[in-house]
């Protein structure tokens, strides 16, 4: 099932996402998934008529995790971690589709980073990695955009990782998804840059979360960002990122500077 959150010019809502007759429609469903049963209000509207927005705004949290792909840590020069690394992003780093992404004004190198992007739905506190399935309502696009310039000079990334619009996820959420090899990628203006697969984790989608819950709470609607395969590139103001994922689709920003 694909849970997205759209717009028709009035207030947003959500929509199950599904083909009829060969055109992809939203079926609008009452409330926020997380926390009501999923009704049908009974909208009905092609796809291509309505405008896409996050699929979910996260109520605390965006969790990432770095150098989770051996082949993208040693393009920079760096070893796999022996313990996870993790830092987060906040919740006003999140845009949707076609949202666009704004180089910070202090930095002039900024890159983007594809990576598959975990949406838990449940209060999720020490869970075992063979129980974290129950925590997750499913999976999104992510772009973990990076002033890579300002990442080389700080240590705890935040102006490099945190700035507004640094986290674009989309185009909805797939519920019904093995993640463990999925075809992961990017380009720019149609020029392939990252081309992985996700069986190329160093940790496991189970294996993060059952590793971050032990850190913090993990609250309906957090985001998990699972790190990012080799071939990261920057991008210029002007340009437009495509970040495809097998089994969810497609999630595309242009880049503005501000």
């Amino acid at each position: 099932m694909r849970i997205a959150r759209f717009t028709t010019g009035e207030d947003p809502m959500y929509g199950i996402v599904q083909e009829k007759d060969g055109q992809d429609m939203v079926y609008g469903i009452t409330g926020d998934p997380l926390y009501t049963e999923i009704r049908p209000t009974g909208t009905i509207v092609s796809l291509e008529d309505v405008r896409l927005l996050a699929p979910v705004i996260p109520r605390s949290k965006v969790v990432c995790v770095g150098r989770n792909y051996a082949a993208h840590a040693a393009e920079f020069g760096e070893e796999v971690p022996e313990q996870a690394l993790f830092f987060l992003k906040p919740n006003t780093a999140v845009v949707g589709p076609g949202d666009p992404v704004t180089i910070p004004e202090y930095s002039r190198e900024l890159s983007l980073e594809a990576e598959l992007a975990v949406v838990i739905k449940r209060m999720t506190r020490n869970v075992a990695p063979a129980d974290v399935a129950d925590s997750i309502l499913g999976y999104t696009c992510a772009n973990d955009l990076t002033a890579r310039d300002t990442q080389r000079e700080e240590q705890q990334w935040f102006r490099a990782k945190a700035f507004d619009t640094s986290c674009p996820i989309g185009p909805w959420v797939e519920t019904d998804l093995d993640p463990s090899a999925l075809a992961i990628g990017s380009s720019v203006d149609g020029e392939r840059a990252q081309d992985g697969t996700t069986a190329d984790m160093v940790r496991s989608v189970a294996d993060l979360i059952a590793e971050i819950s032990t850190v913090v709470t993990l609250l309906p609607g957090d985001v998990i960002l699972t790190g990012t395969p080799a071939g990261v590139r920057t991008v210029e103001a002007g340009s437009s990122i495509d970040i495809t994922i097998e089994g969810i689709g497609t999630l595309t920003n242009p880049v503005v500077r501000r």
